[in-house]
């Protein structure tokens, strides 16, 4: 398929649209912005499934937002869709000057650390001023952690992670003794922050790993559900135990 027509005929639906559907064309940057995050997440569990055929349909959508923000753009007399795809070519050269330059690099982590040198010479005023605010903080620890990786502030091994994530365990559990909620909290986040980092050592994205945890927990909560009824019970009416018995059954079913 000729990339250049699709793109184009895209681009006219979206002219006719914007002109001739009432809610096309009441739309704005700050209307389609929480429908952009909804559009992300859905890409993001198609990726998580490997599901292809979604991903297909998820990328079409989130290529529509891309279009509608430069269309709306273009009406403001800011910027259209040709500025948009321009400055990210000039940005992809700027930043690849092993590829498009002189530059020697002998590998992926030199590549990353150049990456982060040419951000700060194009004017980013720390390392970690390109991380979103507004990013989920689980997502955000991890972004964090790469950034300041590619100036060397980074643990030299593993074990050195693990000791931390345990001493972050350690504290957690003074504060909960002490009973002091606000210290509990500082000391969750810290737990959460050192997992985080464990995570990226031992090559997991925690992100993916947590999610895959989720699907797994509602999956054989569902089948105890389903089994209790089989039974004739409810769970409101089962005690911990005889639900904990019938987890313990769905789990023994699972092949590793």
């Amino acid at each position: 398929m000729e990339y250049s027509k699709s793109f184009d005929r895209l681009r006219t639906i979206l002219d006719e649209l914007r002109v001739e559907c009432p809610w096309d064309r009441k739309q704005t940057i700050h209307s389609l912005q929480p429908q952009t995050l909804e559009e992300v997440y859905e890409l993001s569990e198609t990726i998580t499934n490997e599901d292809w055929k979604g991903l297909k349909e998820e990328l079409g959508d989130l290529l529509l937002h891309i279009v509608f923000y430069s269309k709306i753009g273009a009406e403001q007399g800011k910027f259209d869709i040709g500025d948009v795809i321009e400055g990210v070519c000039n940005k992809l050269i700027n930043r690849h000057p092993h590829i498009y330059g002189n530059v020697k690099v002998n590998n992926e982590t030199e590549v990353k650390a150049n990456w982060e040198k040419i951000k700060q010479q194009e004017g980013k005023k720390s390392i970690l001023s390109g991380v979103p605010k507004a990013m989920p903080a689980l997502v955000k620890a991890l972004r964090l952690q790469e950034k300041t990786k590619q100036v060397g502030f980074e643990w030299e091994n593993v074990s050195q992670v693990q000791d931390k994530v345990n001493e972050e365990v350690a504290e957690l559990y003074e504060a909960v003794e002490s009973g002091n909620q606000k210290d509990i909290e500082e000391e969750f986040g810290d737990v959460f922050f050192a997992l985080i980092n464990y995570a990226r050592f031992v090559k997991v994205d925690p992100e993916r790993a947590l999610e895959l945890t989720n699907k797994k927990f509602i999956r054989r909560f569902q089948l105890v559900e389903s089994m209790a009824e089989e039974q004739g019970k409810s769970l409101h009416d089962m005690t911990l135990w005889e639900m904990d018995e019938l987890w313990n059954k769905v789990k023994a079913t699972e092949i590793k």
